[in-house]
Order: C-alpha cells, then sequence, then structure tokens
C-alpha cells in the first residue's frame, strides 16, 4: 500500500482519504495478528523462564539453606515455627494436612468416598463400569445397577488439578518464607510475630485480605467452569452418552473438531457449511446492530439537545421507557405483531394496502432485516442516555471557533462531535460487537431462529437464518439428543473468533492510538 506524507495526505479529496483508510485498516489486521502471535509466544516463553527461575531457586534454596528450611519441605511451616512464627506455620501445615486428608485419607474413611487421588486416577478414563443389568435374588429379577459417573470424575478431577495446583503454589510459599526468614536474622533483624501478621493483614496486606474472596470466588465459578466446558468439548458428552443414566462418556481426542471444520464427507459437510453460514450472518447481524444504534443514538441525543428543542426530560423519559419494559414481554408482542394473523398485517389488508400477509417472519431476508430494525427500537435509548453525557462535556469553544472560520453543522460534526465520540466511546463500541455476537434475547424472542433452514439437517440444531451462534449452541443443548460436546466446541470457536476481532480492533481504536490527543 502506497504510504503518503503529511503534505501529500492534505492534497488528496475526501474520497481518497477515505479509501486510504479503508485500505489502511485491513493492512493494519496482518501486522495487528503478527504482533498478536509474538504476545502469545513472548507470553508462553516469559512463563516457562519463569517457571525454570523459580525451580532453580528452589534448588538453592535446599542446598544453602539450614536444617530447618529442610525439613519444610517436606513439612510445610515447620521452619516458621522452629523460627517462632507459630501462626504461619501452623497455616502452612494445616493446609499439607488438609490436602493430604483430601488426596489419600477421604477415599477410606468415609462409605463410598472417593479422594481427590481417585478422582485424578479415573480421569483418563472417564470411568470404568457403566450402568449394566445384575441381577437381584431378592426380587428374583434383574436390575439396573449404576457404576461410575463420568461427570462427576470429570468435574472433581478437574478440581483436583486446581487443588494440586494451588497446593504447590502454597509449598513454594512455604519455602519462599524460610528462604526470607533466614535472610532477616542473618541481617540481625527480628522476624514478625503473629500479632504482627495479624495486624499486617488489616494494614499494608489489606489488599491481599479484600481480594483473597473474589479471587477464591473467580477460580471457583469462573475458572473452574471454563475449563469443564473446554474439557467437554474433547469428549462424547451428550443425551445418550450422559455418564450416568445412559451410559458413560469418554475422551474424543480431537474428533469433534475435525466434524465442525472438515469440508469432506457427508456428514462433515453439514456442520462445517452450517457453522460458517450462521458466524458470517452472526458477523452481519453484530455489525449492523451495533453501528446501527450507535449513530442513531448519537443522532436522536444530539436532536433531543440542540437548542430550542422544548421538553427535553419528557423526549428522553419516552426513549428510557423502553428500557424499562423487560424485552421478555416486549419482543414477544412485537413478535406477534408482524406475525402472518398479527396487527400489523391486519392493519395493511383492512387499509388495502397489501393483497395478502407480509411474510415477515417466513421470508429470511425479510426476517433478517426485521431483527435488525427491532433492534434498532430497543438500542436507541441506551445510546442516547451514554451520547448525552459526552456530548454535554464537549468544550462549546470548539464550535465557536469552528462557526468563526466558517465551518457548518456537518464540517462539525465530522472533525469534532464524531472524533470526540469515538475517542470516548471505543472500548464501548468494542465489547458492545461482542454483545451483540451473543445477543440471546433479541433473536430468540423475536423468531426463535426462524424461518428454518432446509439445507442444515436437524443433527445440527435445526437452524434457522436468523440463528446466531449462541442461539444455535442452545439448540443444539436441548432435546433428548442434546449434543454437549458440540455445544462445547461451538464455544471454544466462538470465543477465538471473538478474541482475534478483539484483539484487531483493540489496537486501531483512536482511545489506545491517539490517547494523548484528547489530554
Amino acid at each position: 500500500m502506497k504510504k503518503y506524507s503529511d503534505l501529500e495526505y492534505l492534497k488528496l479529496s475526501k474520497w481518497q482519504r477515505f479509501l486510504h483508510k479503508i485500505a489502511s485498516f485491513f493492512a493494519s489486521i496482518p501486522r495487528s495478528l503478527k504482533n498478536a502471535g509474538l504476545a502469545i509466544v513472548n507470553f508462553f516463553k516469559n512463563i516457562f523462564l519463569a517457571i525454570g527461575r523459580e525451580i532453580s531457586d528452589i534448588c538453592t534454596t535446599f542446598v544453602k539453606g539450614d536444617w530447618k528450611t529442610k525439613i519444610s519441605y517436606v513439612i510445610m511451616g515447620f521452619g516458621n515455627c522452629a523460627r517462632g512464627q507459630i501462626l504461619r506455620g501452623l497455616l502452612f501445615f494445616l493446609f499439607e494436612l488438609v490436602f493430604i486428608f483430601y488426596m489419600f485419607i477421604a477415599g477410606i474413611i468415609f462409605p463410598g468416598g472417593h479422594g481427590g487421588a481417585y478422582w485424578l486416577s479415573m480421569l483418563p478414563s472417564l470411568g470404568l463400569i457403566g450402568p449394566h443389568e445384575e441381577y437381584n435374588m431378592v426380587l428374583d429379577s434383574y436390575t439396573t445397577v449404576y457404576g461410575d459417573n463420568s461427570f462427576k470424575i470429570l468435574l472433581y478431577g478437574v478440581l483436583t488439578i486446581f487443588f494440586i495446583i494451588a497446593f504447590i503454589y502454597t509449598w513454594r510459599q512455604n519455602i519462599k518464607q524460610n528462604k526470607i526468614a533466614e535472610q532477616i536474622l542473618r541481617s540481625g533483624k527480628p522476624l514478625k510475630s503473629g500479632k504482627q501478621d495479624l495486624h499486617s493483614l488489616v494494614d499494608d496486606q489489606f489488599h491481599k485480605t479484600l481480594l483473597a474472596l473474589p479471587m477464591t470466588g473467580i477460580i471457583v465459578f469462573t475458572v473452574l467452569p471454563i475449563v469443564f466446558m473446554i474439557l467437554v468439548a474433547f469428549t462424547n458428552y451428550d443425551g445418550t452418552h450422559d455418564g450416568y443414566n445412559n451410559s458413560l462418556f469418554t475422551w474424543q481426542g480431537l474428533e469433534n473438531f475435525r466434524t465442525m471444520l472438515s469440508w469432506s464427507g457427508s456428514g462433515n459437510q453439514v456442520y462445517s457449511a452450517t457453522f460458517g453460514e450462521i458466524l458470517t450472518w452472526t458477523l452481519i447481524w453484530a455489525f449492523f446492530a451495533t453501528f446501527t444504534n450507535y449513530f442513531l443514538g448519537m443522532f436522536v441525543a444530539m436532536m433531543i439537545n440542540k437548542k430550542g428543542i422544548r421538553i427535553k426530560k419528557v423526549w428522553r423519559t419516552i426513549l428510557v421507557l423502553t428500557i424499562a419494559i423487560p424485552q421478555f414481554i416486549s419482543l414477544l408482542y412485537v413478535s406477534k405483531m408482524f406475525a402472518k394473523n398479527g396487527i400489523i398485517n391486519g392493519m395493511l389488508l383492512d387499509w388495502k394496502w397489501i393483497t395478502s400477509p407480509i411474510p415477515f417472519w417466513e421470508d429470511p431476508t425479510l426476517a433478517r432485516i426485521m431483527v435488525i430494525v427491532i433492534n434498532i427500537w430497543i438500542g436507541i435509548p441506551y445510546l442516547m442516555l451514554i451520547a448525552t453525557g459526552i456530548l454535554m462535556n464537549i468544550p462549546q469553544d470548539l464550535y465557536e471557533s469552528s462557526r468563526i472560520d466558517g465551518a457548518g453543522p456537518w464540517k462539525q460534526y465530522t472533525k469534532i462531535t464524531l472524533p470526540y465520540m469515538l475517542f470516548i466511546t471505543g472500548p464501548y463500541l468494542l465489547t458492545s460487537f461482542t454483545s451483540n455476537m451473543n445477543n440471546f434475547n433479541v433473536i430468540y424472542l423475536l423468531t426463535g431462529g426462524a424461518p428454518t433452514n432446509v439445507a442444515a439437517s436437524s443433527a445440527a440444531g435445526s437452524v434457522g437464518f436468523t440463528d446466531l451462534l449462541i442461539t444455535w449452541l442452545f439448540k443444539i443443548t436441548t432435546g433428548e439428543g442434546a449434543q454437549y460436546y458440540m455445544a462445547s466446541v461451538v464455544g471454544i470457536l466462538v470465543f477465538i473468533v471473538v478474541a482475534v476481532i478483539s484483539l484487531v480492533v483493540y489496537g486501531l481504536l483512536p482511545s489506545i492510538k491517539n490517547e494523548e490527543d484528547f489530554q
């Protein structure tokens, strides 16, 4: 792509500048992807280097440490207790006891219970004995006997791995505490007592105290389910392989990803073609749903804020009412309004404007246009409120100076209002695009994905022309043959698509590239 100097760029016409900006955007995508790839490589490189440094430090500490430190490698907290830090030592030792109990003793003490070692050993197979028939001498008949539970094995196996990682981290902190204690004692300074440790938790270390519970919640309720969902994509977990009642599910490797992405064979053709079509429509939907709401919401805010407009609060209140009404009510009502026997077709027929009902939800193209238009009605109030606050903070001196220089309304909008709005709301646009890709409510409540795409197999969830990836994922997981493994594959692919788009666009936002321009 040709590069222009500042003088050459100023000599270009408006149309040439516009084309140059478009070309620059697409030309920057490979560079952004390359930078993202290098960042990922450097991230993992730094992780491996950090692990190497930690291992080296562990070995050095053991060699140079005293006997108290050496024993602490086996009995956590021993060095702290031996040096007078009783509270720290007891906490380390208690965590080690809990870990040993969970991993090896719990399965022995409790009847029918299993410890972490059991769940970890069963993780490679996800169960050995499924539901089967056994003769019951008391009932004199064959009854169903349930064996292993693949779902529990996978869940508790992942939980055990997280617990082991937590133990390794705590063990490492135990070693560091011994090293630091030795260094402090060599310098002639006293170690912190238990009372000082407790005081530190509500003073200089209070941020760690506050973050402890939220971090635990994030790991247990966010990170753990995400890891579990990713692992499901490598199994055959579905309605017929539920892991307990019907039959066990097993590891499938990359077979599910081959089924979804491969273009060879009639069976695979269904998923790959369906995924490509739905992904294309999802991106088109997200683009129009984001930018139509953005610019029209900004336009409405500018009109209401315009001098001479009366009862501004009334207009804002009327628009905000659409937010106050739950979408479950408003969208279902609008869906019925535009049905073949709905009020809109009824009025048009009564007025003799049409001779037959308009297939708003039956025609694929018309249905897609309708969901975009109705989404504008829903989204404009949000953008109006956001834009109103931003427009009020744009310095009026800029507009007055531009009028003196002869700038008209359009020039003021393109040179002052729009750049300021894009700078402030750039990150919001990115998050809005991402949320629209996963906008379940609008599509499902309006059309349910209809009209049905007969070219797509029912095995792919009875796909419709207005289905997004998120609604298709919902359909895959419902019904007797719920394909949870395929839904997990779709979820991973959606994450990859969203992550790539976010990384590319984020580096091109004015808020990131020209941060100093508005400071």
